[in-house]
């Protein structure tokens, strides 16, 4: 679920940064990588879960469907926090700039 979660996101974000030009200026791009690299991990996981548990992977408790679910959750919003974070450092409109030279 954790993998599924991460890779829609991927997806969304990959789809928005091709077909917007704003995107790329906002640095869409970033986000795509976070989450395509969040999903080639969970993958790898999945791959070793898969070798432990054979069969047992296809059919988890809904607990633990439930669980993974809000952890790919907390990736997608940790993701983009730090997509944000960097927006804001970046600043590519000047706001955050002229923002704080007016408070001076």
């Amino acid at each position: 679920m954790t993998l599924l979660t991460v890779v829609f996101a991927a997806i969304l974000c990959t789809i928005v940064w091709y077909r917007s030009e704003t995107a790329r200026e906002w640095s869409i791009s970033v986000l795509c990588f976070t989450y395509w690299g969040a999903s080639l991990m969970w993958l790898v996981d999945a791959f070793f879960e898969y070798a432990e548990l054979h069969a047992a992977y296809f059919t988890p408790a809904p607990l633990d469907m439930l669980n993974d679910f809000y952890l790919g959750l907390s990736a997608v919003a940790l993701g983009l926090l730090i997509w944000l974070v960097l927006l804001l450092v970046k600043d590519p409109k000047g706001v955050v700039k002229n923002t704080l030279s007016k408070l001076k």
